[in-house]
């Protein structure tokens, strides 16, 4: 495999979440996640993007237009150019849960990946908006496999 580099400068920035309440999200971010509010502008007719930083992260909250999405359940949607959750780490998704209590709706787990990778252990809930965020414990990346995996079948006969 080729190691590829990212262009000089380039680094991850942040991801953009539509609310119907940005009060609401912005504190269950805040409450649950540690974010802080970095930044907020006015964009005319009463709305404003609001900026959430903890550390590198950072969250983008616009005011949502339109219907809303359907409800996700489970780890997230599964439809092509939709996210299908967000995800943090901590040391503990028990001691996570024990503090949240109810104050957050489980969708999915918590879920053991013993299997994979010991210890990984995974617990997703939703946002007042109903996006699906993944909390999760022990998960290790492994090593690079020698080639990328590949969407067309390889001929056994070859």
């Amino acid at each position: 495999m080729t190691d590829v580099a990212a262009p000089p400068g380039l680094s991850w920035s942040h991801v953009g979440l539509n609310c119907r309440d940005q009060g609401r999200t912005e504190e269950f971010y805040r409450r649950w996640f540690g974010f802080e509010r970095a930044r907020a502008f006015d964009i005319g007719g009463g709305q404003q993007i609001v900026f959430l930083r903890n550390g590198e992260a950072l969250l983008e909250l616009f005011p949502a237009a339109g219907r809303p999405a359907p409800p996700a359940t489970d780890d997230g949607p599964r439809q092509a150019g939709t996210a299908r959750h967000l995800a943090f780490h901590t040391d503990d998704v028990d001691a996570f849960l024990a503090r949240i209590g109810g104050d957050a709706p489980v969708s999915l787990g918590p879920v053991d990946f013993d299997d994979f990778i010991p210890g990984w252990r995974s617990v997703w809930l939703t946002d007042p908006d109903g996006v699906v965020v993944e909390v999760s414990q022990g998960y290790r990346d492994g090593d690079p496999p020698s080639d990328p995996p590949s969407d067309t079948p390889s001929d056994p006969r070859s």
